[in-house]
């Protein structure tokens, strides 16, 4: 019986690497950056530099957050301005959803540590080839916001959602 339970653990520990490993084909980019324990302040920046090789292909461009248990509110309003090799600015602001109206924690947990990832851009081909930098900002009006772990970023090819 002992035997059984093992090959079955096994062969999901197998399918799951598998499965991760076939996930992360498509990814151009992904990315953490770590909040002090102190909180976000609001005039700290997570900076990503991304070299986009090829603008023909489609993107997908997902905003990773990891909060924890003691976040004080439902969601996190962040500001990201994206720029491009050129020198070309655009800034977005971005309404994170966190929790549900009933102050459950949305996407996946494990301890006091919560992970959402929220679709930015969908479907988006770059205006050009090479280097990017995203800038991302708390929104929240918190001088020193408590309750977010980490901010990440992801760039997969489009296809790579399906």
């Amino acid at each position: 019986m002992v035997a059984i339970k093992q090959t079955k653990y096994l062969l999901f520990a197998v399918l799951l690497a598998l499965g991760i490993a076939s996930c992360d084909r498509n990814v151009v980019f992904d990315q953490y950056v770590t909040i002090p324990d102190q909180g976000w302040n609001m005039d700290s920046m997570a900076v990503f530099n991304v070299n986009i090789e090829n603008a023909q292909n489609t993107y997908n461009v997902i905003l990773n957050i990891r909060n924890r248990s003691h976040y004080p509110n439902s969601n996190l309003w962040l500001f990201v301005d994206v720029i491009s090799p050129s020198g070309n600015m655009v800034q977005q602001k971005v309404d994170c959803i966190l929790a549900d109206d009933d102050g459950r924690w949305l996407g996946s947990g494990w301890g006091d540590l919560f992970h959402v990832a929220v679709p930015y851009q969908v479907g988006v081909k770059f205006a050009e080839s090479g280097d990017y930098t995203f800038r991302i900002v708390q929104g929240m009006r918190t001088e020193d916001l408590a309750g977010i772990h980490n901010i990440g970023l992801r760039i997969e090819q489009a296809n790579s959602l399906e």
